[in-house]
């Protein structure tokens, strides 16, 4: 093990963010560049090598934890980065985007803060990068199959990947106008920085995998075109039905959804737009939705220059620590979050429901009405009373998704079986029911983690493999039917 004291010696320190003033006049990441590495030595030194690690458990790819801590301590930066990269395709972006259902398992957070999981993994991966441990990893042989991949986030990026390294050829189709799906638009550049994606776009490039942008399967191509002119087709659209608010008022301008308004502040950091053609400059900015999408929506209304930014959420606040009654050990606990965009400043209110919007003459946004609520025989409930109104000039809604995109004729056209939850149905080896064609990541599984999408591309990706040569030694860390390790 690392340090046979190391947890005994050093207590939890995670990477310093930079100071509010300055990163809500930016778009970098808020953390300070370089910050962890001067710490994460003694960090990694504070896992124990438990000889049950749960770790392994909370983490749906069964990354090797304390061997990448192990090497992390010991400063052996290219042997840990290749035990990360055994399970993972994309540690930069997990390092950074995941909320660590991992950390929730550590044996040590049982009755101490647990190991800054993601703060080694992101370290070891940026290290590797810096010293050119991350190479393309291009293929001994062609199979001579081909393989197209319909959508390019985490799922269909790992699936292509692991599809290319096997010999196969793999082209990626992406309806957006650039590679990396909610990664690359959904995610807030303060979050993420792109450069991150871009890389790895090009280690693919060399690797042999082909990308398509601007083309939507089922609208531009049909799907029966793509089944001609590839051996296999893997569907990685993503659950991109947004959940919607029927309320009165819900047509008036300034009401958008969150994957309406995020995407366009990510153009102007690609140089698209000068300014976002939705913006919260000045504006009174209502986000209706307490998750991550939310939050990223607050963070972007501050570095817009917002009037004010204040965050709804229909359920009650969650508590601070896990409950080991209600939420024991090693289960993911909801607990309240306070994310980077929640220091940066605004209001959140729990346990409200939005009545109804109201508008001025010329059919702009200005209030939204709402109500406190309570749980009532198991229902949520208005409390009578409790009704009020508060300015909302830029209302966006991040409630979730629903499902997979039903509108294009991909599903349609393919014929393809759905499951209860109106999500694609697949079998044990993530195939459809048309023979050929699989499914990986939220179109499958729902709305999930980073961590389960890239998960399901592997998986997957065996699947397929073994279609096309009758055998497959990709590894598969998760079944169709693993969820999350929750109450």
């Amino acid at each position: 093990m690392a340090d046979p004291k190391g947890f005994l010696n050093h207590g939890r320190e995670v990477a310093r963010s930079r100071p509010v003033e300055e990163r809500v006049r930016d778009w970098n990441e808020v953390y300070v560049p370089g910050s962890l590495l001067p710490i994460i030595s003694k960090q990694a030194s504070r896992c124990m090598d438990c000889g049950i690690p749960f770790c392994h458990n909370g983490c749906p790819l069964g990354n090797l934890i304390p061997e990448w801590n192990d090497f992390a301590y010991r400063e052996d930066w290219s042997a840990a980065s290749e035990r990360l990269h055994a399970t993972n395709n994309f540690p930069e972006f997990t390092g950074r985007l995941c909320p660590a259902p991992c950390e929730s398992a550590c044996v040590l957070g049982i009755n101490q803060a647990p190991v800054t999981i993601k703060n080694v993994e992101v370290s070891i991966i940026d290290k590797a990068w810096d010293t050119g441990d991350v190479t393309p990893q291009i293929p001994e042989r062609l199979s001579g199959k081909t393989v197209a991949v319909i959508g390019s986030g985490p799922a269909g990026l790992a699936a292509a990947q692991q599809l290319t390294r096997a010999g196969h050829t793999v082209a990626v189709y992406e309806r957006a106008d650039r590679i990396g799906g909610l990664l690359r638009y959904g995610i807030p550049e303060f979050k993420m920085e792109k450069r991150h994606i871009n890389r790895r776009i090009e280690q693919m490039r060399a690797e042999g995998t082909r990308f398509r942008t601007g083309v939507e399967i089922g609208r531009d191509i049909t799907a029966d075109d793509l089944r001609k002119r590839y051996d296999a087709v893997v569907i990685a659209a993503g659950s991109t039905t947004a959940r919607d608010l029927p309320v009165p008022g819900r047509e008036l301008k300034g009401v958008h959804q969150a994957m309406e308004y995020l995407p366009l502040s990510n153009k102007v950091q690609e140089g698209d737009y000068v300014t976002s053609p939705i913006s919260a400059e000045g504006k009174h900015v209502v986000v209706i939705g307490g998750g991550d999408t939310g939050a990223d929506c607050v963070g972007t209304a501050h570095r817009q220059g917002a009037a004010s930014v204040t965050q709804l959420e229909i359920m009650p606040q969650p508590g601070a620590e896990r409950n080991p009654v209600s939420q024991p050990w090693p289960t993911f606990p909801m607990l309240y979050k306070v994310t980077s965009a929640h220091e940066e400043g605004g209001d959140r209110l729990y346990s409200v429901s939005t009545t109804h919007f109201e508008g001025d003459e010329d059919g702009n946004v200005q209030w939204l009405h709402l109500s406190e609520v309570e749980f009532v025989d198991g229902r949520l409930n208005p409390k009578p009373g409790t009704e009020r109104k508060i300015p909302a000039q830029l209302v966006t809604l991040a409630m979730g998704f629903t499902g997979p995109d039903k509108q294009n004729g991909l599903i349609e056209q393919l014929g393809l079986d759905l499951d209860e939850r109106g999500n694609i149905a697949r079998d044990a080896d993530f195939r459809t029911n048309v023979p050929g064609v699989f499914v990986a990541g939220d179109a499958g599984r729902g709305q999930s983690l980073i961590v389960w999408a890239i998960a399901e591309g592997r998986s997957a990706a065996r699947g397929a493999d073994r279609f096309l040569t009758g055998a497959s030694d990709l590894p598969a860390p998760i079944r169709p039917t693993d969820r999350s390790l929750t109450v």
